[in-house]
């Protein structure tokens, strides 16, 4: 064979070995063409899951809300007389506790008690002239008898007006008198109620003029704190309301809600208190309703607390709601933006939207998407999807039921329905049984 035959020959193998080899494997794919599985394995979980069985439930309802504590009484302490200050109570300071009665101020009462003199000596004297006028009266009337002739005298002979203004000069001797005593008296600034200092505007040595400012105080056997409730938690407190055709408030008010107050100022501090009254309007800055909680005896020496409540503290409050039966209270760690849940079925992952009915800071009441017996993840998820395969805390998943054998149209509808949903064939056979069993 020449040397330019085998070139061709060589040429030419080339292709046709390459062209045997594609109709060899063409043939081979053809012939063994792939099989689908119509019951494959069971996907492996992606993560395993902590959850939470469905129960309703009775509810107590506990309503937060904050303020800041203030007095029930505080008034302002006046001189009602002029004066030195020559002594004042060891309480009459800053912070100073004080009972009914106590005397928290005496003033220089020297001049006070020369006016007393005088007026006793003033009110001496308008008696004896009355006494005096009496007597010339009966003397007038005994001597018109002798000398009248048997006529009617006149209220001038018998000294009648004289008479009335004697006894009016009693009266106002009577009246100064009363006046300089209560002046006297009034030289002891005397506590009004049981209390305490807010704030002391004088001390020992001034002189001072009536209508001084001596001290800010208030009462101590209460204090109370004014508590703003959203709007949303008004349906869910009983409110003390009063009512103009009630007789009596304090029978209206009998049924208190409870409140506990707490505060971290100094120390982990409560308070026990209840809620008195209810505001009349709604605060035009807050557009909320306000209530009032009392405190009582708060500055007693059997409080638990390690130091006393201030004026003017902050404090937290967590007031006794209504009592909701039969609701499904979940956590609120295990809702998404407020608005979805993850439940698992058939250790599959499915999302499902829900609304509630109310939330605090740690459980939530739904009022729809949530059903008895549903099984709430309680796992912070990050970002799944519905349909993730999941394995649950504590439990073995349970293997996949073979299923009726489906024909090739049907199949297809499905596949169809299912790249729809952006599922497999599979969730969506479980997803239908699922419902078909709710509906039953």
């Amino acid at each position: 064979m020449s040397t330019s035959t085998k070139s061709l020959f060589k040429k030419l193998l080339l292709p046709l070995t390459i062209v045997a080899i594609t109709a060899a494997l063409l043939m081979f794919i053809f012939d063994n063409p792939p099989t689908s599985k119509r019951f494959k394995q069971a996907k492996t979980a992606q993560m395993t899951v902590e959850t939470k069985v469905i129960t309703p439930q009775t509810y107590q309802v506990n309503i937060q809300s904050f303020g800041t504590v203030k007095p029930r009484t505080q008034s302002v302490l006046f001189a009602q007389v002029s004066g030195q200050i020559n002594s004042v109570s060891e309480q009459f300071r800053d912070g100073g506790f004080f009972e009914k009665g106590d005397v928290l101020i005496q003033l220089d009462d020297r001049d006070h008690k020369a006016e007393v003199n005088i007026a006793t000596a003033s009110l001496m004297s308008a008696k004896q002239q009355l006494q005096e006028e009496v007597a010339r009266g009966k003397q007038a009337a005994i001597d018109w008898e002798r000398l009248g002739k048997g006529k009617t005298p006149n209220e001038l002979v018998l000294r009648k007006p004289q008479l009335e203004a004697a006894k009016a000069a009693v009266m106002s001797a009577q009246a100064q008198f009363d006046k300089v005593n209560l002046s006297l008296e009034r030289t002891k600034i005397v506590a009004p109620y049981a209390g305490r200092i807010l704030k002391k505007n004088v001390d020992i040595g001034q002189v001072i003029s009536s209508n001084t400012q001596l001290a800010d105080i208030y009462a101590a056997d209460t204090v109370e704190v004014r508590l703003p409730i959203k709007n949303k938690d008004l349906p869910l407190i009983t409110l003390p309301e009063e009512y103009r055709t009630s007789s009596n408030a304090a029978e209206v008010n009998r049924n208190f809600n409870r409140v506990e107050f707490s505060s971290d100022l100094m120390g982990a501090q409560s308070w026990n208190g209840t809620i008195i009254r209810t505001e009349s309007a709604i605060d035009s800055v807050s557009q909320q309703l306000y209530v009032v909680g009392q405190i009582d005896s708060p500055f007693d020496e059997n409080s638990s607390n390690s130091a006393q409540i201030k004026i003017g503290q902050y404090v937290t409050a967590v007031i006794k709601g209504k009592a909701l039966t039969n609701v499904i209270v979940i956590p609120s760690s295990a809702i998404y933006q407020g608005s979805y849940v993850y439940t698992v079925e058939n250790n599959v992952l499915l999302r499902k939207e829900i609304q509630l009915s109310w939330q605090n800071g740690s459980e939530a009441i739904v009022s729809s998407g949530l059903n008895a017996n549903d099984e709430l993840v309680l796992t912070s998820l990050g970002q799944v999807s519905s349909g993730t395969p999941v394995a649950i805390n504590g439990k073995t998943p349970k293997a996949p039921k073979r299923g009726k054998k489906i024909d090739g149209d049907k199949r297809k509808k499905l596949e169809k329905i299912a790249a729809e949903k952006g599922i497999t064939v599979e969730e969506l056979i479980a997803e239908r049984k699922n419902n078909r069993v709710k509906k039953s």
